[in-house]
């Protein structure tokens, strides 16, 4: 629910900056517009050792996920 104008632009932001550099795309790779393809992921071992951290975006309507460094 929007309260007021500044609430829209703050939630406008919140989405663009989610559309553009966090959320994964359905194209070559998953790649995201604003940032290069990622490094595959090729040794077993680091597959099963990954450790991804969740973060909430917007009160919980989008979710960004990355490698825990």
């Amino acid at each position: 629910m929007i309260w007021n104008h500044a609430h829209l632009l703050h939630a406008l932001r919140e989405f663009e900056e989610f559309y553009n550099s966090h959320r994964p795309h359905q194209g070559i790779a998953n790649a995201r517009p604003l940032h290069p393809l990622p490094v595959p992921i090729t040794d077993p071992q680091q597959i099963t050792r990954l450790d991804i951290r969740r973060r909430e975006r917007l009160g919980g309507i989008f979710h960004e996920y990355q490698h825990a460094v």
